[in-house]
């Protein structure tokens, strides 16, 4: 063989081997950068899976607000509403209450009114003023005939209350007491009774509106 033949083969030798470890080169790299694109995708389909989970709970906690919100104004709504049917209760009663001194037992009723406020205000010199139609049940006669049923001031013996008739009301049904001073009075109308029973009134009325039990 010919000195130029050998250089040949050697050229072809070496070509070989570089071929060879090109595409051994060229293997490892496409099994890397395969390995790269894996865990890419990998990372990839975690991070999506936790921005859905995130996407998931964060719809949950729309919903659940959703519907707490809902109840909310539900619950809302209906003590609203049963406000105002309670507020219309007590409106027509208060109404009603200036026919009072029409009915057949008003005289008792107003005596009562009279000989509570004298009881709660105390004093042994006490003005009654009334409304006109109820000072035509409380004549003189009737104050003085109440004024010795009450017991005395400070317990003391004998004399009971003195009440006489005061100014006439300009609004309400029922009795106002005053000092002769007028640094103390007791209103003891119809209205402001009704006002002061009406927070204990409010459960059982609203339950018999609703037909319940009570």
């Amino acid at each position: 063989m010919s000195e130029y033949s050998d250089i040949q083969a050697l050229e072809r030798a070496i070509i070989g081997d570089a071929k060879e470890e090109t595409e051994h080169i060229l293997d490892d790299a496409r099994a890397r950068a395969e390995g790269i694109r894996a865990q890419a995708q990998a990372q990839a389909d975690a991070r999506r899976e936790a921005i859905l989970q995130r996407a998931r709970q964060g719809a949950e906690t729309v919903r659940s607000n959703a519907a707490a919100a809902a109840q909310l104004d539900a619950r809302t709504l209906k003590l609203k509403r049963r406000e105002q049917l309670l507020e219309r209760v007590f409106a027509d009663a208060r109404r009603q209450l200036a026919s009072a001194p029409g009915w057949p037992d008003y005289e008792q009723i107003a005596r009562h009114l009279v000989r509570e406020a004298a009881e709660r205000l105390g004093a042994d010199e006490v003005l009654v003023r009334a409304d006109e139609r109820t000072r035509r049940v409380l004549s003189d006669d009737v104050l003085a005939d109440l004024g010795k049923d009450l017991p005395p001031v400070g317990g003391t013996e004998g004399g009971g209350v003195r009440l006489q008739a005061g100014e006439p009301l300009a609004r309400g049904t029922g009795v106002v007491l005053e000092t002769i001073d007028g640094h103390r009075r007791y209103d003891n109308t119809l209205e402001t009774r009704l006002s002061r029973m009406q927070d204990g009134l409010r459960a059982p009325v609203y339950h018999i509106l609703m037909g319940e039990t009570v």
